[in-house]
């Protein structure tokens, strides 16, 4: 019998041969409980040094109190070394001075000319592929089914289905044309109930969009 697949809310997803499970995956929805976080079903992260608090890791500057949000899709898969670097690491720039006093003292901190307004919230789409050690910036918003290099560093919008990569950040060329997007927009695949994903796995892993699109309909 094959192994069903594993709920949203498993921590540990993948099994290895010997039947135990592979501390260094997790299902992000299985292990974050963060009032800043909300991340879709089945998206993942991985780690060859499992961390114990896996939002601290991957989003270090996103504090319990802080302002913006990390919003991340369904079926996201992110590599090892990946940081999202939230607005809460932000300081002030558009001064002469940069340095934030009122983190270390001389008074209350709230409202105080050394520190920045808040920032915006961080957006990965649906099906997102972010590589090994990428790094996000504050307010990026990146579109569904984007796949962003190893090492890229990557900040504003980033259309649907680029592909990223370098420092800065740039969109080396669209996954599939304008019209194919669109389409698959509309199709939204990753909001489908698992069992009938699992059904279309060869249409929804393919390229064929007249296939992925007879299988949207289909009972």
């Amino acid at each position: 019998m094959p192994e069903p697949f594993p709920a949203p809310d498993t921590r540990h997803p993948i099994r290895l041969t010997d039947g135990t499970a592979h501390a260094g995956t997790v299902f992000l929805a299985a292990v974050i409980a963060h009032p800043r976080w909300q991340v879709g079903d089945y998206s993942y992260a991985s780690a060859f040094a499992p961390p114990s608090d896996w939002a601290a890791e991957l989003a270090p500057y996103l504090f319990e109190f802080s302002p913006e949000r990390l919003l991340i899709g369904k079926f996201c898969q992110i590599a090892d070394g990946v940081r999202f670097i939230t607005a809460s690491a932000n300081h002030r720039r558009d001064g002469f001075s940069t340095f934030p006093f009122a983190v270390f003292g001389g008074g209350v901190a709230a409202g105080r000319p050394s520190m920045p307004g808040p920032g915006a919230d961080t957006v990965i789409g649906n099906d997102v592929w972010i590589g090994q050690g990428a790094k996000i910036l504050p307010g990026t918003r990146i579109g569904d089914g984007c796949i962003l290099g190893a090492g890229a560093v990557v900040g504003g919008r980033v259309p649907p289905y680029s592909v990223v990569a370098g420092n800065p950040g740039r969109v080396l060329r669209r996954r599939f044309d304008e019209a194919v997007i669109a389409r698959l927009a509309e199709i939204a695949w990753w909001e489908w109930p698992i069992d009938r994903i699992l059904t279309h796995e060869a249409a929804i892993c393919g390229a064929d969009i007249t296939a992925l699109e007879a299988a949207s309909i289909a009972s």
